[in-house]
């Protein structure tokens, strides 16, 4: 499970590759970069890959390394996300949009699909609220949007307005202060040099093409990136414990 009070790092596994065997073979060396480096979890997404993919980075997750944090993110497919997180014994899913991103008729028949599937589990839900390439349609304010997420996840995921795009500090402050003490994490748009920060108003980050090079979603992940990030971050946790005692 991720501990938020650690305010976790959870980095991208995009499932790259023109063929299973070469998706595989970055997987794999993705994840030792990132675990090597301190990352907290990895989150397996179909996000250049295909379903079989993830299954097949995942069933490699729970076969090698049973002890590390893993989640699974199935795009426009969340019920697939829950089989599979079950199954591969994934410490977490995540969902772009929990709440928002509906009309009233048919939020109704989400929400109770997707309450319905938390009732039994043994993962925690990363749910979108105002994410990404998201439409809002719910007619409702954030603040009774935010309401309705805290009942259809365990932490809220927000973003800027695309791919690799900052989330503004603004959005981040507001939705701490609608969201009290429940979880927030940032989702996209983090780097070395903005982390600091975005810390300081949520409990997590999700990062992926910052980690790679170029910055581009498309490039190889880049163990130099990913170094300079955890570096910041384990100041950021030395700062926060110093200050707890």
């Amino acid at each position: 499970m991720l501990d938020f009070k650690k305010k976790p790092i959870i980095a991208m596994l995009h499932l790259k590759g023109d063929s299973s065997k070469e998706i595989m073979a970055r997987m794999v060396k993705e994840t030792e970069i990132y675990y090597k480096n301190g990352v907290d979890a990895v989150l397996v997404e179909n996000y250049f890959g295909n379903t079989e993919n993830c299954i097949q980075a995942l069933d490699w997750l729970h076969k090698n390394l049973p002890d590390k944090s893993y989640g699974v993110n199935i795009l426009g497919d969340f019920e697939k996300a829950f089989e599979l997180a079950e199954k591969y014994n994934a410490d977490f899913i995540q969902i772009d949009s929990v709440c928002g991103h509906l009309g009233p008729a048919a939020d109704y028949a989400y929400a109770k699909e997707l309450i319905g599937l938390m009732k039994n589990r043994s993962f925690q839900v990363l749910g979108g609220l105002r994410f990404k390439y998201q439409p809002i349609q719910s007619g409702r304010t954030l603040e009774e949007d935010a309401e309705l997420a805290k009942l259809r996840c365990d932490a809220v995921v927000t973003t800027g307005t695309r791919t690799g795009s900052e989330c503004p500090t603004e959005k981040l402050s507001e939705f701490r202060k609608v969201l009290g003490d429940f979880p927030l994490i940032v989702g996209a748009g983090v780097t070395a040099n903005n982390v600091y920060e975005k810390l300081q108003f949520t409990d997590g980050v999700i990062i992926g093409s910052w980690l790679k090079h170029g910055h581009f979603d498309f490039g190889d992940v880049c163990e130099e990136y990913v170094k300079r990030l955890m570096d910041k971050v384990v100041e950021f946790r030395k700062e926060i414990y110093l200050e707890r005692d």
